[in-house]
């Protein structure tokens, strides 16, 4: 995959931060939905559901729609239905859809549904909250609230200050769509972001889970994100923390990285941090080439010369 064609991953990363923090989801966009619930009951995820009401197929597993059922403070039930609308185009269809769903959880379950929209778009015009139609003496309606990220960007203390992880996972959102084409600039924010995470303060499970979250969604080529997780390995140290993977990939490589410091330290003594830098950059292929060739040095410049001339993955 070259670098054109690295897409971010934003279906995945909302639905994921979904489903970790609906809670929090509804009091950092939707306040008064929030107070409006019996938290003391837990909401239940409708997936069948949803896929009945939205058509989905079970292969469209990318799609950042949920459904869910709570209930209220006066004892009554409701389904919510949250849709994120990430692409950058404008969507005629958009409030239209949104009414279909409606009337479809009425026709299948005769449930109403109040829809809530994010808008994830790059448009700052683009605002649909409402389906209207009308013919002779017959109207429908439908109005529906929405959040718009882009009116964050002019908010970037507050979200910097805010202790829920929407904040953060809006800040990723908004500095992924300004860095498209430019991965240079998204391995700085996201660099930025990750960094933050601990010096906000957090729990190792905290962390962990928006970490795979922004990972997710701010999409590096390979050579930038072991750059990253390099940057990454050398925080954790100074803060005594145990490293935190990105990707399965990463942890393999984070492992193997590992075991050929460990001998080559034990073969040659405490080899120089540069060379630990240079091994951490190498993929998982060429770290199983290294472990192989280490066999035959005899010198910490038999290791030098091969890093130098290490093979292209």
């Amino acid at each position: 995959m070259t670098k054109n064609e690295i897409t971010a991953n934003y279906d995945e990363s909302w639905k994921e931060a979904l489903n970790n923090y609906f809670d929090s989801f509804l009091s950092f966009f939707f306040p008064s939905v929030y107070e409006a619930i019996d938290w003391t009951q837990k909401p239940e995820p409708l997936d069948k559901e949803l896929q009945e009401i939205t058509g989905l197929s079970e292969t469209e597993t990318r799609i950042a729609d949920k459904l869910y059922k709570v209930w209220l403070l006066d004892k009554q039930q409701i389904w919510i239905l949250i849709h994120i609308e990430v692409q950058s185009h404008y969507d005629a269809n958009f409030a239209q859809r949104m009414y279909i769903y409606n009337y479809r959880a009425f026709d299948l379950y005769h449930q109403f549904v109040v829809g809530l929209a994010i808008l994830g778009d790059t448009s700052s015009t683009w605002r649909p909250n409402s389906y209207h139609q009308a013919m002779l003496d017959c109207e429908l309606s439908l109005k529906f609230p929405i959040a718009k990220l882009l009116d964050y960007e002019s908010r970037w203390t507050e979200l910097e200050a805010s202790n829920n992880p929407f904040a953060i996972i809006v800040m990723a959102h908004l500095k992924t769509k300004a860095t498209t084409g430019n991965f240079s600039e998204r391995e700085q924010w996201k660099w930025t972001l990750i960094r933050g995470l601990y010096e906000r303060g957090l729990t190792r499970e905290q962390i962990v889970k928006l970490f795979k979250i922004i990972d997710k969604m701010m999409s590096l080529p390979k050579e930038l994100q072991r750059g990253l997780v390099t940057k990454i390995q050398h925080l954790e140290e100074e803060k005594k923390m145990p490293f935190i993977s990105p990707t399965e990939e990463l942890a393999m490589e984070r492992g193997e990285q590992r075991v050929i410091i460990r001998l080559l330290n034990r073969r040659f003594g405490e080899i120089e941090s540069s060379l630990i830098d240079t091994i951490r950059t190498l993929d998982i292929d060429q770290l199983e080439l290294l472990s192989e060739a280490l066999l035959d040095f005899s010198t910490v410049t038999d290791l030098e010369q091969w890093l130098q001339n290490k093979p292209e993955s």
